[in-house]
């Protein structure tokens, strides 16, 4: 096990430098979730809260959720999917690693986006008048969560990289699945504002639990939306992983 995530880490060195020489996965990993944040602030925030200073308290934890696995997840698929067509993953396969070595680097690496991503929103919004009115303790555990509901999702499109035959496919997919995830959620308004159907998706939608359960942290107001949280994230990743890992395994 030690000697995996040995081998894991190195690998996750390798896809950290590709970024560096393509700007793709760190623009959909925290531009994009800051312009949303920015765009809705000012669209939305007098009408939804009765101004921008309350409203961005509400938004931005929604931003948060965002950059730390939904805005960029699927480049991690994308490339994985590359790294297949292109042979690499048989000089992975002719290494004295585990199979699961090059999935979780992967991975790992896209953990570490998502810290520098969370980084960026809270300085945004710093900027723009954003406060955590909880505790230390409490706003160190909204990131975490917001990460690590990152990290089981990203083991969905690490599937999706393994199983779908070409890399234009896995795009689509992706963003087929992960557009209603992010939007029809609690990221801009409140549930119990929206139309029965969209309500009633956005009550179910796991995107929505951790979206409250950081605002709770974050704001210092009840919080009843962790366990649920949590229990999206681990069956996520108690589905998606081993599938990817199956998947990977009987790759020719």
């Amino acid at each position: 096990m030690i000697a995996v995530v040995r081998h894991s880490a190195v690998l996750a060195g390798r896809s950290l430098a590709k970024p560096s020489r393509t700007a793709g996965p760190i623009m959909n990993g925290a531009v994009t979730p800051v312009l949303f944040m920015v765009l809705f602030l000012y669209l939305f925030g007098r009408p939804v809260a009765g101004s921008t200073a309350e409203y961005l308290q509400y938004l931005l934890p929604g931003a948060l959720v965002m950059a730390a696995g939904l805005a960029g997840t699927v480049a991690t698929g994308t490339a994985i999917n590359l790294d297949l067509k292109a042979g690499i993953t048989d000089r992975f396969r002719s290494l004295p690693i585990g199979r699961a070595a090059p999935l979780l680097g992967a991975v790992l690496a896209d953990v570490l986006r998502y810290v520098g991503a969370v980084a960026i929103v809270f300085g945004v919004g710093a900027a723009l008048g954003f406060r955590v009115h909880g505790s230390a303790l409490a706003a160190l555990g909204a990131v975490g969560l917001a990460i690590l509901f990152g990290f089981c999702l990203s083991w969905v499109t690490v599937w999706l990289g393994v199983v779908v035959r070409n890399p234009d496919a896995v795009l689509a997919i992706g963003f087929v699945a992960f557009v209603p995830l992010q939007l029809g959620s609690s990221m801009a308004t409140p549930t119990d504002t929206l139309p029965g159907w969209l309500r009633a998706w956005a009550e179910i939608n796991p995107v929505s639990h951790v979206m409250n359960a950081c605002r709770a942290l974050l704001n210092g107001t009840p919080d009843t939306s962790t366990g649920p949280a949590l229990l999206w994230s681990a069956g996520l990743f108690l589905v998606f992983c081993p599938l990817a890992v199956r998947a990977y395994s009987r790759q020719e």
